[in-house]
């Protein structure tokens, strides 16, 4: 699937590198599997460069418009009090 990053011009090379690798967790939860640990390090990372939550909520809702993946939910099963080691969609299809 070909799809374009939600990306602002503004960010450095590497603030974009950062929220690639974010989104490619969050990518990662969908198609395979991934370690919540990975998922909350690089959503702190991607919290760094998108601090406000307006911002934040923009830029998921464009990310989901785009690839049909949900960002917000990944996030809220990495931090839910009953951590798995490993997270995964439960069914692989998009909703």
């Amino acid at each position: 699937m070909e799809y374009q990053y939600p990306l602002d011009m503004d960010w450095t090379h590497d603030e974009m590198l950062k929220v690639i690798a974010f989104f490619n967790q969050i990518e990662r939860y969908y198609e395979s599997s991934v370690s919540f640990d990975q998922v909350i390090a690089h959503y702190r990372n991607f919290k760094q460069i998108v601090p406000g939550k307006a911002e934040e909520k923009q830029i998921f809702k464009e990310f989901e418009q785009n690839s049909g993946y949900n960002s917000y939910q990944v996030i809220k099963e990495a931090t839910t009090q009953n951590k798995p080691t490993h997270i995964q969609q439960k069914n692989n299809t998009r909703t």
